[in-house]
């Protein structure tokens, strides 16, 4: 590897034993859960992170930022909450996890070298999403936080043969290393080039159906899929006749699918127009709707005023 690269390591494995990693409680949890606070100073909204084999048990935690791990060489063993799996991760792979998605490493012996991108969520809704709005999984990966503060997605797939990807965690490792004061303005194209090559593997993962509340499941398929949400896509993905699906979702919420849909379109416009600088056609078009004007029309019937009129009082 390259000179420069391994002092580089070097000095962010010194940084990473000076960073405040100290658990706090998890707010609104019932369960007696800990959480990392934002490790960094109050100026830092990106954090890379050099990780190496550990003998102790990591406690199960959680942390108030994303996270994208990248296993550079090695293998480590993790144990993840969601959908409570036992994970193997391998060179080349990427592990990231919302806010809320809890795991916790197993000392394995795997010699692994683990590279991580921490970022502060405000910093992702403002600088990041308006360019990764083209992958409507990704956006929602990085919005349903907003909507559900105990929302834990992960994304995992492997990027051994991805040597973007390796390339952009070097350049974000020598970056970081160095002590200049634009080191935060220096990273964020970097980490930027980094989470657009991530869209391009990242699907959801398809989660377990309840089949006890599934007017629940559908609600929640229909936030994941606001560009396209039909009665038809619902009717394939759950099993049931469409002509089934208006009567199963007015029995059960008491609202018909179009009620359904509108109200969650609107409020991702609301997070969407607050959270970032997007522009408002491009948020249209996001939500579905062919032709800006009909969101408009939607949006001043629904919340009494037009999106631009609503983003000049923020």
């Amino acid at each position: 590897m390259d000179n420069k690269f391994m002092q580089s390591l070097e000095i962010i494995k010194e940084k990473y034993q000076n960073l405040n990693w100290v658990l706090a409680d998890v707010p609104g949890s019932n369960q007696q859960e800990k959480m990392f606070r934002w490790p960094g100073k109050p100026d830092e909204d990106i954090i890379i992170v050099v990780k190496g084999d550990s003998d102790e048990l990591q406690q199960f935690h959680r942390h108030e930022y994303f996270y994208f791990n990248y296993v550079f060489s090695g293998w480590q063993n993790m144990q993840s909450l969601k959908y409570d799996r036992s994970l193997t991760l391998l060179q080349g792979d990427i592990y990231a996890g919302q806010p809320f998605a809890g795991h916790a490493a197993v000392p394995s012996g795997g010699n692994v070298l683990m590279l991580s991108v921490l970022i502060k969520p405000e910093v992702l809704f403002q600088f990041f999403l308006p360019s990764l709005s083209r992958s409507v999984d990704m956006v929602n990966f990085l919005l349903n936080p907003v909507t559900d503060s105990f929302s834990q997605e992960v994304i995992h797939f492997n990027a051994i043969d991805d040597i973007h990807i390796r390339k952009l965690m070097e350049l974000m490792v020598m970056e970081y290393a160095q002590d200049k004061p634009d080191v935060q303005v220096m990273l964020k194209p970097l980490v930027l080039a980094f989470l657009l090559q991530i869209s391009r593997y990242y699907k959801p993962a398809k989660k377990m159906k309840k089949h006890n509340n599934i007017a629940v499941e559908i609600t929640h398929y229909i936030g994941g899929h606001l560009a396209d949400a039909s009665l038809q896509g619902i009717a394939d993905e759950f099993g049931y006749h469409p002509n089934y699906v208006p009567s199963l979702l007015k029995k059960e919420t008491g609202k018909s699918f179009s009620e359904i849909l509108l109200e969650q379109r609107m409020e991702r416009a609301l997070i969407l127009l607050q959270s970032t600088t997007m522009p408002i056609d491009r948020i249209s078009a996001m939500l579905g709707y062919s032709n800006p004007s009909n969101f408009h029309k939607a949006f001043k019937a629904y919340y009494g005023k037009t999106p631009r009129e609503y983003i000049i009082k923020l």
